[in-house]
């Protein structure tokens, strides 16, 4: 919910903003402050005087209920992820990230690594008892993709479903995004 934190010029007299009481304690957030047309703010305002606005929000944590993930698995990648990581008999998790290059501009990476190895600021996603890991600028990228595994005898393996993809290469692990 947004509140009125204040307003400052130049000369700030002449300042006397009208906010309703009601609008600070509605559910809706209160997005514009109103003058009366008599106050002298509004008669100066084709002056050169300066006017600052500052405002402050306060988050609300959203219900975990209905939530996606921000990377997201299919059961066949899930399946196919959770052999290799039991032929491998240790705890580990998949790092998933990007890096520069590849035909499109941003190449998929992704790897198994010990979960004690993951970072401060890495994001650890729990997906049905799996741990995907990934950092902060790679999260940018690829928030919203889904990764899906094939065992095609042409065209199989892992495939990225990404939503920030704005063009993608034939090979699937490339791609190039505007941010």
């Amino acid at each position: 919910m947004a509140a009125f934190a204040g307003i400052a010029a130049s000369n700030p007299t002449f300042l006397q903003p009208r906010i309703s009481s009601t609008s600070l304690r509605s559910a809706s957030p209160c997005n514009s402050v109103s003058f009366p047309p008599s106050s002298s703010f509004v008669k100066n305002l084709n002056r050169r005087s300066r006017l600052y606005v500052r405002s402050s929000s306060a988050p609300v944590a959203p219900a975990m209920e209905g939530l996606k993930p921000a990377i997201s698995l299919t059961d066949s990648a899930l399946r196919h992820l959770n052999k290799m990581r039991s032929e491998r008999g240790e705890d580990l998790c998949l790092r998933i990230g990007v890096k520069q290059g590849g035909c499109s501009g941003m190449s998929y990476t992704m790897d198994f690594e010990n979960r004690a190895n993951a970072r401060p600021d890495d994001s650890t996603i729990e997906y049905q008892g799996f741990a995907i890991v990934c950092d902060p600028k790679s999260m940018l990228f690829l928030f919203g993709m889904q990764l899906d595994y094939s065992d095609a005898l042409i065209g199989g393996g892992f495939s990225f479903s990404n939503p920030n993809a704005t063009q993608t290469c034939g090979c699937g692990k490339s791609f190039a995004a505007e941010m």
